[in-house]
């Protein structure tokens, strides 16, 4: 199974949630395990699960569905929403403030009591099957006044807040993910927790556990550790070069300078 390191009572309010038949809407910082989660639960759970990045130009028809050309003439291609909703699937909608408010008010008639989803083109109305269930996602902090969720749409969620995890257990994650030792685990943890404390100055965003990991993965295929800092931590935070920099005088307070001994 997915390895997932619980933070607090995700699984078991995700787990009362399928239950119900009520969707799900994940908060929390990139990298901090939203996706994993999910997929975690899908295979717990023994559901078939489709991932949509959304975006700018996405559009209804590639969540529904549309008409193609083939060597017979015209047919009709389900979306990943429309396979979910006829499997009895979760429907994963990473990141859906990126997408068009007019592309997510197709998930309120499934996103209620009603469980529907009504094609348009082809004159359906499909009654969600049993095991289907609608997971969004998000990060509050890239949210502005042209990019937030829709209070209507917002409030037909079960929400759950995330965040990186604590040392304990990031440590735990970063080991079984990576296969390196705890003594890597834990300092590159204390690394990333000193540029979490930094994020305010010129960073966009903080260090994931995502990239701790990357980092891990370097150290263990023999890539010195200040360069592989350098390359799967500091260099993804930041296209600054006195950003870089700075972040790099931090990696060296944890690990010591080339040639101190690391």
């Amino acid at each position: 199974m997915i390895f997932y390191q619980p933070a607090g009572n995700e699984i078991e309010l995700f787990q009362a949630a399928a239950d119900n038949g009520l969707p799900v809407l994940i908060k929390g910082p990139t990298g901090c395990g939203k996706t994993r989660f999910v997929r975690h639960m899908a295979e717990k759970l023994g559901r078939p699960v489709y991932t949509v990045a959304c975006h700018d130009d996405l559009t209804a028809a590639d969540l529904v569905g549309r008409h193609l050309i083939g060597p017979e003439g015209t047919y009709w291609q389900d979306g990943p929403l429309t396979r979910a909703v006829r499997e009895g699937g979760i429907c994963y909608l990473d990141e859906v403030v990126e997408a068009r408010k007019d592309t997510t008010v197709v998930l309120h008639p499934l996103a209620d009591d009603r469980r529907e989803l009504p094609i348009e083109r082809t004159g359906e109305v499909l009654t969600a099957a049993p095991g289907f269930m609608l997971v969004v996602s998000y990060n509050p902090g890239y949210q502005s006044l042209l990019k937030g969720m829709k209070p209507s749409t917002r409030q037909r969620f079960v929400s759950m807040s995330f965040d990186y995890p604590g040392a304990a257990e990031e440590q735990t994650i970063v080991i079984e993910e990576s296969g390196c030792d705890r003594e890597l685990a834990e300092r590159l943890v204390n690394l990333a927790r000193s540029i979490r404390n930094l994020k305010d100055h010129d960073l966009e965003e903080a260090a994931s556990t995502r990239l701790l990991i990357h980092t891990a993965h370097l150290v263990r295929a023999g890539v010195p550790v200040g360069e592989a800092c350098r390359a799967g931590m500091i260099e993804p935070l930041s296209d600054d070069e006195a950003t870089v920099s700075a972040l790099m005088e931090v990696v060296y307070a944890v690990f010591g300078r080339p040639g101190e001994g690391q």
